[in-house]
C-alpha cells in the first residue's frame, strides 16, 4: 500500500524542519544495506547530532524546493538515496560514516551540499579531517592556559628582577662607598 498524499505530506514538513536545523546534508547510496545495518549508521550518527533519513528523492526534492543554500542537492537526487543532515559536528559525522562505511563496504558517498555549494567526496573527506569541536575546544583550551602560565610566570618574575636590581644597585654604592674610605684613608 502507498503512502497517502497526508503522509508525504508529513514527511515533507519533518525533512524541511531537520533540514533548517541542519549545517550540512550528505546524500549516500544505501542500496544493498540490511535494516540492522542502517541501524547500525544512525546508532553511530547519533552522538554526533546527525539525523539519517532514507527517503524518496521526489520528497527531498519538494523539501528543498525554494530553500536556496540547500538547491545543489537536487544534483544528487538518483537512485537509492539516504541523507545524512548534519546538525553541528560535521567533522564527528564524518568520521562516523567513514568507519560505518570501512566495516560494511557497502556504501558510496554521492556528495553533500554546506553553505549552499555542492561537495564532492574529496571535500567531504578534507571536512571530515578537520578536528572535532571538542578537540578544537581542547586546543583553544590549551593555548589561553599556556598564554596564562606565561603571563603569571613573567608577572612571578618582576619581584625578583626588581630586588637583584637593588641588591646590585646596594652592593656597587657599599662597593663605591667603601673604596672612597680607602682612598681617603690613603689620601693623609
Amino acid at each position: 500500500m502507498g503512502r497517502t498524499l497526508e503522509n508525504k505530506k508529513e514527511i515533507v514538513a519533518d525533512l524541511k524542519e531537520t533540514l533548517s536545523e541542519s549545517t550540512l546534508a550528505l546524500v549516500i547510496n544505501y542500496q544493498g544495506l540490511t535494516v540492522s545495518e542502517i541501524t547500525d549508521l544512525r546508532r553511530r550518527l547519533r552522538p554526533t547530532g546527525t539525523v539519517c533519513k532514507v527517503t524518496k528523492n521526489t520528497l527531498m526534492g519538494i523539501a528543498i524546493e525554494g530553500q536556496e543554500q540547500w538547491q545543489p542537492l537536487s544534483e544528487l537526487l538518483k537512485g537509492s538515496s539516504a541523507f545524512l543532515l548534519v546538525k553541528e559536528d560535521f567533522s564527528s559525522a564524518i568520521k562516523a560514516y567513514q568507519e560505518f562505511q570501512k566495516v560494511t563496504k557497502k556504501t558510496e558517498l554521492r556528495g553533500g551540499v554546506m553553505e549552499g555549494r555542492l561537495l564532492q567526496e574529496t571535500d567531504v573527506k578534507a571536512l571530515g579531517d578537520l578536528p572535532s569541536k571538542e578537540q578544537l575546544m581542547a586546543q583553544i583550551a590549551g593555548a589561553i592556559n599556556a598564554l596564562a602560565t606565561k603571563i603569571a610566570v613573567g608577572i612571578n618574575e618582576v619581584p625578583g628582577s626588581l630586588a637583584r636590581a637593588l641588591q646590585a644597585v646596594a652592593e656597587g654604592e657599599k662597593g663605591d662607598s667603601s673604596e672612597g674610605d680607602s682612598a681617603e684613608s690613603a689620601g693623609e
